[in-house]
């Protein structure tokens, strides 16, 4: 009986030494080819679109166009890729924004390689995969159920995704770039996210940010 063809996959980060480790350890298997990297969100958006690969595995933090925008257009496109986003946040916030954005996937930068390796496996035969270290039953629990008392729940999607780029230092500029939105917009995004946080400059919302471990 003939073996399965391997998984055409793309791996998008910024850091080139990362990237091809984690193309070479895919290949390693036999089970995937790699057939793009990219370094910028669209640099991903142009290989996807150009030639849609089975699994495309993208590290949140992209510069140029935002994993989370990439992943709603390629869901908007109905696109055949089933996208995995790579991050170090284990928070429910992030999670759930990842995959209210129509990932098929989260993993952890601090995932060992073979719970890397079985997450794309699932993905690819259609599931969707959850890092092992993120925690379900906090994921999944009712909204009901949350801290009412925890204010970055009360973010809207855009506004969560324009505190974590804020948070890492990124300009309001470069910010509407990744998001496709225009400047003005973004500064509309960040005054009604700080009115909620109460917190009313940036260095507070990255002294935020450091206390919930949501950067580094």
């Amino acid at each position: 009986m003939p073996s399965q063809p391997p998984f055409s996959l793309l791996i998008a980060d910024e850091l080139t030494l990362p990237r091809e480790a984690l193309a070479h350890l895919c290949e390693s298997t036999g089970r995937f080819a790699v057939w793009a990297q990219a370094g910028d969100g669209e640099a991903a958006w142009k290989a996807l679109t150009e030639r849609p690969p089975a699994v495309a595995l993208v590290e949140l933090a992209l510069p140029r166009l935002y994993a989370l925008e990439i992943t709603s257009r390629a869901r908007d496109a109905r696109l055949p890729t089933r996208i995995g986003v790579l991050t170090v946040r284990q928070d429910r916030k992030t999670s759930l924004e990842i995959l209210r954005a129509g990932a098929s996937g989260i993993f952890l930068k601090s995932d060992p390689a073979a719970s890397l390796l079985d997450g794309l496996d699932r993905m690819a035969g259609g599931e969707i995969y959850i890092s092992p270290g993120i925690d379900p039953q906090l994921l999944f629990q009712p909204d009901g159920h949350k801290n009412p008392a925890d204010p970055i729940q009360s973010l809207s999607g855009r506004e969560y995704q324009v505190f974590s780029l804020l948070v890492e230092g990124i300009r309001a500029k470069e910010i509407a770039a990744r998001l496709n939105l225009s400047p003005k917009t973004v500064d509309t995004y960040r005054a009604g996210l700080m009115r909620k946080l109460d917190i009313h400059d940036v260095a507070g919302l990255v002294k935020f940010a450091l206390q919930r471990q949501l950067t580094r």
